[in-house]
């Protein structure tokens, strides 16, 4: 188990090994999360969070909508012709 020392700036090195692991480069931005043991650090993502809400019709759109039994059709037809 490698171990860190926190400095007098509230910095931490994460150790070369754990960084290599999971391709942490320098300028990383980690989300940092509490949890019941301590602290978990995690990769920032790079986009903000959305809801449906907010990206319903970003996307353009032609011909008429399909009705929910269209839909559960096509998912029908697809799921016999991959079993096939």
């Amino acid at each position: 188990m490698d171990t860190t020392t926190l400095s007098s700036k509230g910095q931490v090195i994460i150790p070369k090994a754990i960084r290599t692991a999971y391709n942490w480069q320098s300028g990383q931005e980690l989300q940092v999360l509490e949890s019941g043991d301590g602290i978990l650090l995690r990769p920032r993502s790079r986009f903000e969070t959305s809801t449906l809400d907010e990206v319903a019709g970003s996307l353009p759109a032609s011909g008429k909508p399909k009705s929910l039994k269209d839909m559960e059709n096509a998912i029908a037809k697809g799921a016999r012709e991959r079993a096939k």
